[in-house]
């Protein structure tokens, strides 16, 4: 058998260096980085789940599939762009940046384009807007108002340079010479349009004075008359206090206006004729000078959004619009826990006085209010006794520290005509030894400061 013992001239064998640990702060950080930079632009196809749209006007919701989902978010510069909302059940298309949340070490998907499977998005979209604004009544064949017969001045919505309006002004020329007519120039095709058609609406009924407004525009495709089907419009349109008829298209085209609007027309040119029906000729006035204007006007601010929108997407700001993003779903996610917090309550709230009230039944109230109605006065009494003292103990105590920090304080003894000195370097002095003659001084009273030099010593 082996005999071991203790060898201490043996060299021991040194513990191997402990690895270096992350943090988890580190590890998301670098899991943030490299995912961010491999997956900077993807398009993802899924089923829509757990949709949420928060007062925020941020988007989130889910994608999945038959093994796997990823969370997504639609930040609100992004959704105002978006035509459709994406329902739970919905498969779509979407594009976007994988995204690393921090405080929940997940990763999501910051969408930007979201595309329906099946029907296109237009489409998609068109038939949403007009579900909803039909929901409202916004279609409503009672707030349909009556065209007057025999209208005197008529402002008509419209491109200035487009068939439209001459084929407008020709049928009004030949049924009334005398009619009056204003334009408002507005672009009637492209993103700048709705922005166009929501203030000529606007500053119409501001102006007043007027009986009949016309929304025109010629045919095109579903794209190109897509301004009028914008939900900005419609509620404009909705909101104008003057009668108005919309004349987009064709007689096959059908806009979200034409719902919206008291009288839909199936051409320009036949709005013109139902609303001089009763007339013969008509005159029209153009104002070039206001169509020059909102013509600069507008490309101005095309060009000011184009240079601002450059300078948002550069990638300086790029890592503050993402912590600001993080914050804002930290924001939303706080909201619903905290609105379930105060449904929780409030069910609390709600089944106690639910038992309180089966149990007041039970009693007789008039001799259970007249009893809880004395045990209350006389608490009320005994609390109003044991506050009064409770404050005077402390107004006591208050006072007796305070007694005690006056005493304390180097400015009480300042107030008894003594006085603090410090030399150049800020020193406090203690004996005539530590200055020469000449050194600066600065002296504190009770009063303020003083400046002095030493011009002699004296010994006690």
């Amino acid at each position: 058998m082996e005999q071991k013992g203790l060898d201490f001239g043996a060299d021991v064998p040194k513990r191997p260096a402990r690895p270096r640990a992350w943090t988890v702060s580190q590890l998301t950080d670098r899991l943030q980085g490299l995912i961010e930079t491999e997956f900077f632009d993807v398009w993802v196809e899924g089923e829509v789940s757990n949709a949420t749209f928060p007062a925020s006007g941020h988007w989130y919701f889910s994608l999945k599939d038959a093994n796997a989902q990823v969370r997504a978010v639609v930040w609100k510069t992004a959704a105002r762009l978006i035509k459709f909302r994406p329902k739970d059940g919905m498969k779509v298309l979407v594009r976007g940046q994988v995204r690393v949340y921090p405080p929940k070490g997940e990763y999501q998907v910051a969408v930007e384009v979201v595309e329906p499977l099946g029907k296109g998005s237009l489409q998609q979209a068109f038939e949403e807007l007009k579900a909803k604004l039909e929901k409202e009544g916004l279609f409503a064949a009672e707030r349909k108002r009556p065209l007057p017969m025999l209208p005197r001045r008529i402002a008509v919505i419209t491109s200035p340079t487009g068939a439209v309006i001459q084929d407008i002004l020709r049928v009004v020329e030949r049924r009334y010479s005398n009619l009056e007519i204003a334009i408002y120039p507005a672009r009637v095709q492209g993103p700048e349009a709705v922005g166009d058609l929501v203030r000529g609406l606007r500053a119409i009924n501001l102006a007043g004075g007027f009986d009949v407004l016309i929304l025109a525009r010629g045919g095109g495709s579903l794209e190109d008359l897509w301004p009028f089907n914008e939900e900005l419009v419609a509620r404009a349109l909705a909101a104008s206090k003057i009668p108005t008829i919309s004349a987009v298209g064709h007689e096959t085209d059908f806009t979200i206006a034409d719902f919206v609007a008291d009288l839909r027309a199936p051409t320009p040119s036949a709005a013109a004729e139902r609303v001089v029906g009763a007339k013969d000729e008509l005159s029209a006035r153009i104002d070039a000078l206001r169509q020059r204007a909102d013509a600069a006007l507008g490309l101005r601010l095309a060009r000011v959004r184009a240079r601002v929108s450059a300078l948002t997407q550069h990638r300086v700001f790029e890592a503050e619009r993402g912590r600001i993003r993080n914050q804002a779903q930290r924001v939303d996610e706080l909201a619903r826990r905290g609105e379930a917090g105060l449904r929780r309550r409030l069910e609390r709230a709600r089944e106690r006085y639910r038992r309180a009230t089966e149990r007041l039944e039970a009693f007789r109230w008039d001799r259970q209010f007249a009893d809880r109605r004395g045990r209350l006065a006389a608490q009320e009494s005994r609390l109003e006794g044991l506050t009064r003292q409770h404050l005077a103990a402390r107004r006591a105590r208050l006072g007796g520290i305070v007694g005690k920090l006056d005493s304390l304080s180097p400015l009480a003894v300042l107030s008894r005509g003594y006085a603090l000195v410090w030399d150049g370097d800020g020193r406090l002095l203690r004996d005539p030894a530590e200055v020469e003659t000449g050194d600066p001084l600065r002296v504190r009273v009770q009063g303020g400061t003083l400046r002095a030099r030493v011009t002699g010593k004296e010994t006690p």
